[in-house]
């Protein structure tokens, strides 16, 4: 008798095991009943002018990459703003947010929560990390693990050399990436949360190009330390998230190695395997990195491919502090008219892929 009981736990216990596997196994590989990645970008409206918040172009761009990939079967889609059919979100794997603030996701907060905590996805890039602090304590840091804080994070332009985060599945086929961006920083992060340091860059005095219009204690605390610039995040009930703080200028796609850690994040996040040599990028064209830019009229720009060649290089401006900044402010009403005269000339003057 003692016998049949002790075959009985051990069946018990093989069929427990066994069932905990395939659970496993599914929450690592989340494919759809179509049997391949499915991946939505939900782009915002243009702004900032022409070369820059191409959330339009960068979506597709992006989504073009997926789609032609031989290694992993994806299927990538984009939609302007919130998609009209919301099935499209529920059939996703990953949803890409790639717009300013949370214009796409205000009036949608508790769709994405519940698309959240049904194990989808979450990705959000550039000035999509920025929401209120109510609402990042609230949902972004249960569905990415950070975001742009008010009074803390910081918005400067600077030269960020991009280190992947060697060992991990998003680092795979991918080297350092250096160029200059909007790159957020300073951001804040759940205490509690699995946090990937997927891509990290140290800003310093002499790599920062200029302040921008956020410039905090925090911020100017951070020089010299390493800072998230790209992370992701294993959800405890399932589901991953990832946040990007690049993507300000679209020129930078061009590089291959910054696009492929996306991409490669991107793929991770939908809860794929990325490829053991990354996901495959190839050198843009010209053609193709001007695609489905915004249209500015004449104050559209032709972006030039930049290259490892001409990859911008500049003479950092006279630094401030956060005082010293509010005071030049505050004497000088037209500041940030000569701040964006600074970035744009020496953006122009170091990088053609801003010029026409």
């Amino acid at each position: 008798m003692w016998d049949m009981i002790a075959r009985l736990g051990l069946l018990s216990l093989f069929i427990f095991s066994s069932l905990a596997a395939s659970i496993a196994s599914a929450a690592e590989k989340p494919l759809n009943h179509l049997n391949h990645l499915n991946i939505v970008f939900l782009y915002g409206n243009r702004s900032h002018g022409s070369g820059a918040h191409e959330f339009r172009a960068g979506s597709m761009l992006l989504a073009k990459d997926l789609n032609r990939q031989k290694k992993i079967a994806i299927k990538a889609t984009t939609f302007s703003n919130w998609p009209k059919d919301e099935s499209v979100l529920d059939a996703a794997d990953a949803i890409i947010f790639y717009n300013d603030a949370t214009q796409i996701i205000d009036g949608n907060w508790e769709k994405v929560n519940a698309l959240a905590k049904a194990g989808k996805g979450i990705m959000l890039m550039h000035y999509a990390v920025h929401p209120s602090e109510k609402n990042g304590e609230e949902f972004f840091k249960p569905w990415v693990g950070g975001y742009f804080k008010n009074g803390q994070s910081v918005n400067p332009f600077w030269s960020a050399k991009i280190k992947p985060l060697a060992g991990h599945p998003t680092s795979r086929g991918v080297d350092p990436v250096e160029t200059i961006d909007e790159f957020y920083h300073s951001l804040e992060f759940c205490s509690d949360c699995k946090i990937h340091k997927i891509g990290v860059a140290t800003p310093t005095k002499k790599n920062l190009l200029t302040i921008n219009n956020l410039w905090t204690t925090s911020g100017q605390d951070s020089l010299g330390k390493e800072q998230l610039l790209l992370w992701g995040m294993d959800r405890p009930d399932g589901g991953r998230g990832a946040g990007f703080t690049g993507g300000h200028f679209h020129h930078n796609w061009a590089f291959n190695e910054l696009r492929q850690l996306v991409l490669n994040t991107i793929v991770w996040v939908a809860g794929g395997e990325v490829p053991a040599d990354g996901v495959d990028v190839n050198d843009l064209t010209e053609d193709e990195l001007n695609a489905n830019l915004d249209d500015y009229g004449d104050q559209t720009i032709r972006l030039a491919v930049p290259t490892k060649a001409n990859r911008p290089e500049f003479t950092p401006n006279k630094y401030l502090t956060p005082k010293e900044r509010h005071d030049a402010k505050k004497a000088t009403p037209a500041w940030n008219k000569f701040r964006g005269k600074i970035i744009g000339e020496q953006l122009i003057e170091a990088a053609p892929a801003l010029s026409k």
